[in-house]
């Protein structure tokens, strides 16, 4: 499935990325402020490839909307008391705590458990395997209580994540994003390529269906997210009307 994606595609002009970019997110403004009007949440997930491009994604989707709005939940390894629950735990906790937040975004997710501790072996394989069932079921509570729920895979090539790793090392203000796990990660490329095609297949459903990202090229990516959102948003808001309207 990821060979088939078109990592070719661009926005070359820098003014037409900004014009596009700028006319959805003022969209999205709007449709964040109906959101809060009506109650309703949104929850964004994003995965993909190191130096694919999440962090900069996330800052286009909040850069114009009310920060009292959402809540960004950067996911690294659990720590602390996390370790001794169900490892969907800490991710309930986090839905549930900020009420007044309609718009959650989290920069990796519950999927690390069929990425991340699949391929490295933290989670025994019939962990890992029953996962695919117990991510399909939790996200159809969510979707079934009448959260709106968006997944995104950044894809980029092989040669462009090292393109930038090499950018993020002779950079001073970028080298802190680069470790030595990061380096590590990409000998194991094929491991989570593997893992990666599974994923998609076992976990895009009609009611939490993915969308891949093609992320070679930064401007394209962030106008795709910010435009996907967008419209999510506006045919959820828009249905939500109409059924209003006949009741």
């Amino acid at each position: 499935m990821l060979e088939t994606i078109d990592l070719s595609k661009r926005i070359e002009n820098k003014k037409q990325y900004r014009r596009e970019l700028l006319e959805h997110q003022l969209r999205l403004r709007e449709l964040a402020h109906r959101l809060y009007e009506e109650k309703r949440a949104l929850v964004i997930v994003f995965e993909g490839w190191d130096a694919a491009g999440k962090g900069g994604a996330i800052r286009r989707i909040t850069e114009k909307i009310d920060p009292r709005g959402y809540q960004v939940y950067p996911i690294g390894p659990p720590e602390g008391t996390e370790r001794s629950h169900h490892y969907m735990w800490r991710f309930w906790n986090r839905l549930l705590s900020p009420a007044d937040k309609q718009i959650i975004i989290f920069d990796r997710s519950w999927y690390g458990r069929v990425l991340v501790e699949r391929v490295e072996r933290f989670a025994q394989e019939t962990e890992w395997k029953r996962a695919y069932r117990e991510i399909n079921e939790f996200e159809r509570q969510l979707v079934g209580e009448g959260v709106l729920l968006v997944k995104f895979w950044l894809q980029i090539s092989d040669e462009e994540q090292r393109h930038r790793f090499e950018s993020r090392r002779s950079t001073p203000h970028k080298n802190w994003k680069l470790t030595d796990e990061d380096w590590r990660n990409r000998t194991r490329r094929q491991d989570y390529e593997k893992a990666v095609e599974e994923l998609l297949v076992k976990t895009s459903t009609i009611s939490a269906p993915w969308t891949i990202v093609e992320a070679n090229c930064k401007r394209y990516a962030r106008v795709k997210v910010v435009r996907h959102v967008e419209t999510v948003l506006s045919r959820a808001l828009t249905k939500g009307t109409k059924s209003r309207k006949k009741d």
